[in-house]
């Protein structure tokens, strides 16, 4: 393992005997000396709490915002998106399960050493408008995303987690005056549901944290659901997600239901029917929801944003073919109903 990875965590108690509770996760692991917790990226050592991956990218990639995805957020703007290693989830299906599962040993094999002032530098390089933290779980390399946005706000970038959702509020408290979006999948609405996908309990607080991204630190939020067969399919959790976005994070919130293709440990399930996912659709849009995005579908009708007052087309989109064709600043430019948008000619209240 590289010595130049390892760097203190910010946030973890001493506890006697030498073991430590780490606080950056909801998991708060509480972790022997030389063990780690449930991710693996953070170590005790001599009843001091590392993080093991300081600046290991395991991704790098220059990509359309729509990919995160993020379709109210900075449209048609290419963001600089890097994946370490580690995840706080199990998730049975994960799509990135070689950076998020690693082996012990694996990781440092294929690791490239990006600096945050070299994120920043090879974000203008390529044309990026913004950062992404994004592949595996960002909280993971919780301390080198913070000095990375930190840095990015300062030279006018954006800022994006890419994220399940289980930080911690103290953590999001920490990040909160420089993280400009908080893109996060909310996985299903139930109990069995989230211990049989990821292993989790305690769910809830994903909600919990999802709302203090938005009420006290005025992040732009936009949900994921990736809908898989049997599973999280039913009404009952489609319609307590739907609800719950409605209700406590605004109908303008947008809510992307994507479609599941088999991968990993779940190849024995089908890929989602799209009947399925307009299904879910509908339900978004009985819940009140103005924007709903059916996603793994290219050219479904609900790829582009129709105005939900005037139903003019306000952005356009094929793919990640992005043309901005009736929006002015966070609004519709025919009738000028707000449509929650972050854009490059300052709409929105805050990148």
């Amino acid at each position: 393992m590289r010595a130049v990875a390892m760097r203190e965590a910010m946030l973890y108690e001493k506890l006697p005997g030498l073991r430590v509770r780490c606080n950056i996760c909801q998991w708060r692991c509480i972790i022997n000396p030389d063990k780690s917790g449930v991710c693996r990226m953070y170590r005790n050592r001599d009843g001091v709490l590392y993080s093991m991956n300081y600046a290991q990218a395991s991704s790098v990639a220059a990509d359309p915002i729509e990919k995160k995805p993020l379709f109210h957020f900075f449209p048609g703007t290419q963001v600089f998106s890097l994946g370490g290693w580690g995840c706080n989830f199990h998730c049975q299906g994960c799509q990135n399960w070689e950076i998020s599962c690693p082996s012990d040993d694996q990781p440092w094999r294929n690791s490239r050493e990006i600096s945050p002032q070299q994120a920043v530098e090879l974000a203008g390089r390529y044309g990026c408008q913004g950062i992404a933290w994004t592949y595996n779980e960002p909280t993971m390399w919780f301390e080198y995303t913070l000095d990375s946005a930190r840095l990015a706000r300062e030279n006018g970038l954006y800022t994006v987690y890419v994220t399940n959702g289980y930080m911690t509020p103290e953590a999001l408290d920490e990040l909160g005056p420089y993280l400009g979006a908080w893109r996060v999948d909310v996985k299903g609405f139930s109990d069995a549901f989230y211990r049989s996908l990821a292993r989790i309990s305690h769910w809830q607080g994903i909600l919990e944290v999802a709302e203090r991204a938005k009420h006290k630190w005025n992040m732009h939020v936009e949900v994921v659901t990736n809908i898989i067969p049997t599973m999280n399919d039913d009404d009952q959790q489609l319609e307590g997600i739907a609800g719950w976005i409605s209700e406590k994070l605004g109908e303008l919130t947008p809510w992307h239901v994507t479609r599941f293709y088999p991968q990993y440990n779940m190849t024995s399930l089908p890929p989602t029917p799209i009947s399925t996912i307009e299904h879910a659709y509908e339900i978004g849009k009985r819940a009140g929801l103005k924007f709903v995005y059916a996603g793994n579908i290219p050219g479904h009708h609900s790829e582009s944003t129709l105005c939900y007052s005037c139903g003019r087309q306000v952005v356009q989109r094929f793919g990640y073919q992005t043309t901005a064709v009736g929006l002015k600043d966070s609004s519709c430019k025919s009738c000028g109903a707000e449509l929650n948008f972050r854009t490059p000619d300052g709409g929105g209240r805050r990148a």
